[in-house]
């Protein structure tokens, strides 16, 4: 069980933390982390990943803007901007290389390449014995339009790296495969998950500390139940099948918090659509009785206390 907040906000105060926001700019996210940080009095900064460097002239070989010649005490990945190959390798290679120094990052790079592959992301879920809708992933239309001739039904197509809905599409039938240069060269089919009833929804369940602190339904009249794509969050309170399978997948793609996507199919059995290892939660916050910036703010904080526990 964490801390209780008074006990990280005397603890923390004593001990001013710095700690680094990662994000692409100060959005409603990073404000709210901002002042959720501040709260617990701890020093958080907004850092941008492009401004930082691998430099073989400081102690520790990096440089992270806004900290001196030191590093922060822990590093909080609210966004990572996308690039070339070469850039995001590189801002993978800076948290990596942080965590090495002993820094804590949540999440891990290793956590964040898990999850924006959505390939690699089915895979561990599968892995793990958990219950996920079937998905293939191949490079070529040949191999694509077999699976979809074998196996037959109904798949959505979604870009392997993508979030917030956009790129989805439904495929019935071999015609409906679009040709390599949509796809970005890959094809990522899942098997479509529907129930009868009004409308379709599905859940958002955010993990963070080893146990659900939110979670919301969202419903749509359309298949793609994304806030962003203009479904309807509800309040929603996760059942213990629910909870158990969302820690679960989080554990298993090695996350410290995540936003889990979760369907019922026909038979009312939960099967784990997405992991999401930076999620937003503006929409789930309009529905949940508890502060989520603060929350994963404290839990920050308390790993960084667990971590000075351990050493001292």
């Amino acid at each position: 069980m964490p801390p209780s907040l008074d006990a990280i906000l005397h603890r923390a105060r004593s001990a001013a933390p710095a700690i680094a926001l990662v994000t692409d700019g100060r959005d409603w996210h990073a404000r709210t982390l901002l002042k959720a940080f501040a709260g617990l009095g701890v020093r958080a900064r907004l850092v941008s990943l492009p401004e930082c460097r691998f430099d073989s002239g400081t102690a520790s070989g990096l440089h992270v803007p806004g900290f001196g010649a030191g590093l922060p005490d822990a590093v909080f990945v609210r966004t990572m901007s996308g690039g070339t190959f070469e850039a995001v390798t590189l801002r993978l290679g800076l948290l990596h290389a942080l965590a090495a120094r002993g820094v804590i990052v949540w999440n891990a790079a290793q956590a964040i390449e898990r999850c924006v592959d959505k390939s690699t992301t089915s895979f561990l879920i599968a892995g793990a014995g958990l219950p996920t809708p079937s998905t293939w992933a191949c490079e070529t239309r040949e191999q694509a339009l077999e699976i979809v001739r074998r196996e037959g039904g109904t798949f959505v197509l979604k870009p392997l790296f993508g979030s917030q809905g956009r790129g989805l599409r439904l495929v019935r039938s071999t015609d409906e495969l679009p040709p390599a240069s949509e796809v970005a060269g890959v094809y990522y089919l899942q098997r479509f998950v529907a129930r009868d009833g009004d409308g379709f929804h599905d859940f958002r369940v955010l993990v963070s500390h080893g146990r659900v602190v939110a979670s919301m339904m969202r419903h749509s009249a359309h298949w793609i139940t994304n806030v962003k794509q203009g479904a309807k969050p509800l309040p929603a309170v996760a059942d213990a099948a629910m909870r158990g399978l969302a820690v679960a997948a989080t554990r298993a793609v090695g996350a410290d918090f995540a936003g889990v996507d979760i369907i019922y199919d026909a038979d009312n059995r939960p099967h784990v659509l997405e992991i999401n290892s930076m999620p937003a939660w503006s929409g789930l916050q309009r529905v949940a009785p508890v502060d989520i910036a603060v929350t994963l703010a404290a839990d920050l904080v308390a790993a960084l206390e667990a971590k000075a526990e351990r050493a001292s």
